[in-house]
């Protein structure tokens, strides 16, 4: 029989066995990544009953040593005290099964890693459901968790028990809260902008890196449009960027200013959303919702105007790395949020 010359085999044959091999290469691997994490897990949780069933301090240490030198001989390097050790720690901050393997079908080993340190039980929570929705990279974890996105965004200043609660909804049924989406300050220091710059200069820039300005929005934002005219009464207005997200299903404008928030921008923006509403919202759409970012902003002037309860958020934009101080003012900025929702609540529970 003849042999086939390999110019005469179908290069459509041929493009789709090597998918075939492909994507057969990319569930072996995510299920072997499934398996490490939840083997890592069930040698953790071993580990320690062992070590709580003896009662012993320095038990402990002994046996994950030993343990160590042990499984080396059989199983190489990967077994190192510090591993195990740090084994034992996953299943300590993650001590339930269930959601160790729902986030292991998104989340591999090197992933539990970056997020095990996170002191904060609520903080590592919130970066585990994040990253497995908006499907992370390692390395986007760890800059996320190095650009303090927890601190920013605006459900780290609401009750523990509504963080939680958003949480759980979005683990359950994808459902991503405006709290859990919006942020304040926005990172900006990518666009590298000049120590002076226009509205004009700061939009441009955005455009141009458009995809690290939608990283920094988060991962559910679709840009629409720049300069997005709105005629009004026969007059020309003119929205800075129109977004879309698709998890809450609603328009976003975003509204860029210099210097500090003026209370005038709340008309303008409140404007662009009833026309907005008006006009451009489709059916199961929820109402549109808006960002005015502004390089300063007054903090008293949005609690009289009682923005950022409604569908204006008002949040500051830095083009700078954050720096040690605005990292402790953000910190600031929970704990002041988190005393007065306790003295809140105390108060009702007086009623």
């Amino acid at each position: 029989m003849a042999m086939i010359s390999k110019d005469s085999v179908s290069k459509v044959l041929l493009a789709e066995i090597k998918n075939m091999i492909d994507q057969a290469k990319v569930r072996a691997f995510s299920v072997i990544n499934r398996e490490l994490v939840l083997l890592n897990w069930n040698i953790g949780k071993r580990i320690k009953i062992e070590i709580v069933q003896n009662a012993r301090a320095s038990y402990g240490d002994q046996i994950v040593a030993t343990l160590s030198q042990q499984l080396k001989c059989d199983f190489g390097s990967g077994f190192t005290q510090s591993a195990l050790s740090r084994m034992i720690k996953f299943y300590e901050e993650f001590p339930d099964f269930e959601i160790v393997a729902t986030l292991s079908q998104q989340l591999g080993w090197s992933h539990f890693v970056e997020l095990i340190p996170i002191e904060d039980p609520v903080k590592r929570e919130f970066y585990a459901e994040i990253c497995r929705v908006e499907r992370w990279s390692v390395r986007v974890l760890r800059d996320r968790i190095k650009g303090m996105l927890f601190e920013r965004t605006v459900i780290s200043r609401k009750p523990e028990s509504t963080i939680l609660h958003d949480l759980d909804q979005l683990r359950k049924s994808g459902n991503l809260s405006k709290d859990l989406t919006l942020k304040d300050p926005y990172v900006l220091e990518f666009l590298n902008l000049e120590d002076t710059y226009s509205e004009r200069d700061l939009e441009s820039a955005i455009l141009h890196k458009m995809e690290k300005f939608l990283l920094e929005l988060g991962g559910e934002f679709s840009f629409i449009a720049r300069q997005k005219r709105l005629t009004i009464s026969g007059e020309d207005y003119y929205l800075d960027l129109l977004f879309f997200h698709r998890t809450m299903k609603r328009l976003i404008v975003v509204e860029l200013k210099l210097g500090k928030f003026n209370a005038a921008y709340k008309g303008q923006m409140e404007l662009y959303l009833r026309w907005l509403d008006k006009y451009e919202r489709k059916e199961g759409e929820a109402s549109p919702l808006g960002i005015i970012l502004c390089a300063e902003k007054d903090c008293e002037q949005i609690e009289l105007l009682q923005l950022n309860e409604g569908d204006i958020h008002v949040a500051q934009y830095i083009t700078k790395p954050l720096e040690n101080r605005l990292r402790q003012e953000l910190h600031l900025a929970i704990e002041s949020s988190r005393l007065k929702n306790i003295s809140a609540q105390s108060k009702q529970n007086l009623l």
